[in-house]
């Protein structure tokens, strides 16, 4: 039997972005701004051009994803020598020593994770493009999953950072961030922005409007 979903829209009724209060939406309210009772936030049925700031968003984060990979990380300066290290270089410099835990740890932080989200907005983008109905309660999940691994991402700032705070020898040795840092923080950051800029509402309207067809 074909499952039947009933969302708030239909309803008459909207949520507040701010404060999340439910509140009932004017029958008639034309061009009229709507407001919040609670928190006097302006209140939209669905968040205003979601799909093209997700886009947006999401492209700006891939193009800053290859400099963030290829760019040294951290430059590190010892007795004369100076080595540059990539995230995938530092990856395999903690495998190599043993320290395999470490490795994938930020493996999985710094350049799956990443490439994750970069996967699954694009899924959830084209299924809502496409109007597919196809398993909704499924790609609820996968958003909320991308909202929640978001912030880990900075795993590898934190790495680098803590890193340059510790390394203080003078002479002998010095550690400093490269210019993959900045790159890698827009990607993190932009990512984040991308998953916040898209409505999962967006999902359930696709499949009420195939319900009442």
């Amino acid at each position: 039997m074909k499952e039947r979903y009933i969302s708030a829209k239909s309803m008459g009724l909207v949520s507040c972005h701010e404060c999340h209060l439910l509140s009932r939406w004017p029958e008639i309210s034309g061009s009229k701004i709507v407001y919040c009772p609670r928190c006097g936030s302006e209140l939209h049925q669905r968040k205003p051009n979601s799909l093209t700031r997700t886009w947006a968003l999401l492209l700006a984060a891939m193009i800053f994803y290859v400099p963030a990979n290829l760019l040294p990380m951290t430059v590190t300066a010892a007795v004369g020598t100076v080595q540059a290290d990539t995230i995938m270089s530092g990856v395999i410099y903690f495998l190599h020593h043993g320290s395999w835990e470490i490795g994938i740890v930020i493996f999985i932080a710094s350049i799956f994770v990443p490439f994750m989200k970069f996967m699954i907005l694009i899924y959830l983008l084209l299924s809502v493009q496409f109007k597919s109905i196809k398993q909704p309660k499924n790609r609820i999940r996968l958003y909320q999953l991308t909202e929640a691994v978001g912030r880990w991402s900075m795993l590898d700032v934190y790495v680098v950072t803590i890193l340059i705070a510790l390394v203080k020898l003078g002479v002998l040795a010095e550690i400093t961030a490269g210019p993959a840092v900045i790159h890698f923080a827009l990607v993190v950051v932009l990512t984040m922005l991308a998953a916040m800029s898209f409505d999962p509402r967006l999902i359930w309207d696709v499949v009420e409007e195939e319900n009442h067809e």
